[in-house]
């Protein structure tokens, strides 16, 4: 990963990113500041991959819930369920 130091973004701007995230070739690239890695920017491309790939590992969690029976519906028993659970926590 390719790392910008916070001072190169304040005095060059987002070029500085831009041309880091193009040399590095992964969509993204480290922000550093005071030598310690502190954010990470990635391009919309990267970013758009990655919430596809979120939102693919909670539709297969969903569907083995539903495979284990782990899911209600009947609405009123469920948040009588969920009401019960709030007040023991």
């Amino acid at each position: 990963m390719k790392y910008v130091t916070a001072n190169d973004l304040k005095r060059k701007g987002v070029s500085v990113v831009r041309e880091a995230i193009a040399e590095y070739g992964e969509g993204e690239a480290c922000i550093s500041v005071r030598g310690k890695p502190e954010f990470i920017v990635l391009d919309t491309k990267t970013y758009d991959h990655l919430r596809e790939c979120e939102i693919l590992a909670a539709w297969a969690e969903t569907k083995e819930d539903i495979k284990a029976g782990r899911y209600h519906t009947d609405t009123k028993k469920h948040l009588e369920e969920l009401k019960a659970e709030l007040e023991t926590s």
